[in-house]
């Protein structure tokens, strides 16, 4: 399917329910990452991707800055509560005092130090957000450590991570992240956000993309090797696996071992995993 760009030539008025953009009432911090949506259309149309899979009654948006994104969430039809977690003081201050329907659910601090199993104990959630460029790897490898816990996510990112993220085997573009998400989730990338849609304009495009859990609930290996594979894998990309592994000191009965001729952006989940088993032993338990 091809991409569709949103942003430059998109027409659709806003109704007059909706909460209008205020481009003077916060100040988007540098240091924060901070662009914010100004084109409602958009962030109706993010909000709508969120689809209820597995069940969740929560739901927690990421950095909702002035709320653009949040009263979707709030007006939506699907049965769940909406959470927002903010670390800019100021908009804090601006949601208090415009969305007083989120009430005790405006959580102030970083969403990377916060610990989801105890803010929301034993409850699947769904999270979604238009992602900071500079810690949105940071926020999704959070999202793998409580993969149990979070059955989808629908995130606006930097067009070539979002892309990264949803690349099948054999792109350039995939790699560790790739891996990694794809072995819990279902990604899907959505469309495309052009620049010119944000207050103050990145320096690059964006692009959206929805994260739903498999059925994955354990990898048929040991998951912490798992990730190590990969990881060395996709260190040395240009290589052979042959090569781009030798520092895990692969059995000598596995060297001649097809895999090992190929590099690690041409390995899918399965082969990874084969490749963990074969490495380190797993069926004899080590």
């Amino acid at each position: 399917m091809p991409e569709r760009s949103y942003g430059k030539n998109s027409k659709r008025a806003a109704p007059g329910r909706e909460h209008s953009f205020r481009g003077d009432a916060v100040r988007a911090k540098k240091h924060l990452g901070q662009h914010f949506l100004k084109d409602l259309s958009i962030a109706e149309r993010i909000a709508g991707l969120l689809s209820g899979h597995n069940g969740y009654q929560t739901v927690l948006e990421i950095g909702p800055g002035m709320g653009v994104l949040t009263q979707y969430l709030l007006a939506t039809d699907l049965p769940f509560t909406t959470h927002v977690i903010e670390i800019d003081t100021e908009s804090i201050a601006y949601l208090t005092a415009h969305f007083p329907m989120l009430r005790g659910r405006i959580l102030d601090g970083d969403f990377l130090r916060m610990d989801l199993s105890t803010l929301f104990p034993e409850e699947p959630i769904a999270i979604i957000g238009n992602f900071p460029y500079n810690i949105s790897s940071q926020i999704l490898f959070k999202v793998l450590d409580h993969r149990q816990q979070v059955q989808e996510v629908v995130c606006m990112l930097q067009q070539e991570v979002a892309q990264r993220i949803a690349s099948p085997p054999g792109n350039k573009d995939y790699g560790i992240l790739s891996v990694l998400l794809q072995a819990y989730y279902d990604i899907k990338y959505e469309f495309t956000v052009d620049a010119s849609v944000f207050s103050p304009p990145p320096k690059v495009q964006s692009g959206v993309i929805s994260l739903r859990r498999n059925e994955v609930v354990a990898l048929p290996c040991n998951e912490k090797k798992f990730v190590q594979v990969v990881k060395q894998g996709f260190n040395n990309r240009r290589k052979t696996l042959r090569n781009a592994l030798k520092p895990l000191n692969l059995p000598e009965s596995m060297l001649s071992h097809s895999l090992l001729d190929k590099r690690a952006e041409q390995l899918g989940v399965a082969d990874f995993i084969e490749l963990t088993n074969l490495i380190f032993n797993y069926d004899d338990g080590l």
